[in-house]
């Protein structure tokens, strides 16, 4: 497994995402920028551990509601936690596509390239990703921040792939570090199982393709956002200055603090 996933016991998908190139042949620092699912099942080794990582921003994406139904050990005293009120559901969105009649694992890929190309202008995740951008300029030069959702893949890796770019790193290496999911999380050892769960949980006796797209990652779905993007921003550039406030020289003050 890569070095830069750091296995805990019930925090999945937590790694650092930093260490890539960036602008000018620079690398974002390790140990600054880290990504993770939720921690409402963190064991008190998990807790012990995270500590080490001296984190004081977080940005969690997750809904009203999940963060209601997940609860969380995590974070503790001194970490600044950014959050949105906006955009709460009775139930998560792919658990009511999932009760319809007939889906297969084309329409279960369909529905996941419709999130994606609508989730960087969701007004609860353009207030989040906002203030991340804000924050991280003023991150402290010896602290680190983390992004989670509730798997760290979805809306996490849209944010992680912005955070990147807005860093310099290339798109070959963004797409590296999004599916770097697929292992970080065990997706395919973890199909089966999350397969069942859902089954049993719908009454459904669905194939477990229909299931992967909301276990996994797969590049065509972050290809859609960064497409929806370009079509309605003209490029990544622009949509994170005119949609999320990140001008030249924010953006020149998230790199003196990130790269070396």
């Amino acid at each position: 497994m890569d070095d830069r996933v750091k296995p805990l016991e019930g925090v999945r998908n937590f790694r650092d995402f930093g260490g890539y190139e960036g602008v000018d042949g620079a690398r974002i620092k390790s140990g600054k920028l880290y990504r993770s699912g939720h921690f409402g099942e963190a064991s008190d080794n998990d807790l012990t551990a995270i500590e080490l990582f001296n984190i004081t921003l977080q940005a969690d994406l997750r809904r009203p509601d999940e963060r209601e139904r997940h609860g969380d050990k995590w974070p503790v005293k001194g970490v600044h936690r950014l959050y949105s009120d906006l955009g709460r559901e009775t139930d998560a969105p792919h658990v009511n596509f999932l009760r319809q009649v007939a889906i297969d694992a084309d329409s279960s890929r369909g529905w996941m390239r419709d999130y994606y190309v609508n989730a960087p202008y969701r007004p609860a995740l353009v207030e989040t990703y906002t203030a991340w951008f804000d924050h991280l300029a003023n991150l402290d030069d010896d602290k680190a921040a983390l992004v989670n959702c509730a798997a760290g893949k979805d809306r996490t890796g849209i944010l992680c792939a912005l955070t990147h770019h807005a860093l310099g790193v290339s798109m070959d290496d963004i797409f590296v570090d999004y599916e770097l999911t697929n292992s970080a999380a065990n997706v395919e050892e973890r199909l089966p199982e999350a397969a069942a769960y859902f089954n049993d949980m719908l009454s459904k006796n669905f194939d477990e393709a229909v299931y992967q797209p909301f276990v996994g990652v797969d590049p065509e779905f972050l290809e859609a956002a960064i497409a929806a993007i370009k079509d309605q921003s003209g490029d990544i550039d622009t949509y994170l200055v005119t949609t999320l406030g990140v001008d030249d020289a924010k953006r020149e003050t998230i790199r003196e603090k990130l790269l070396a």
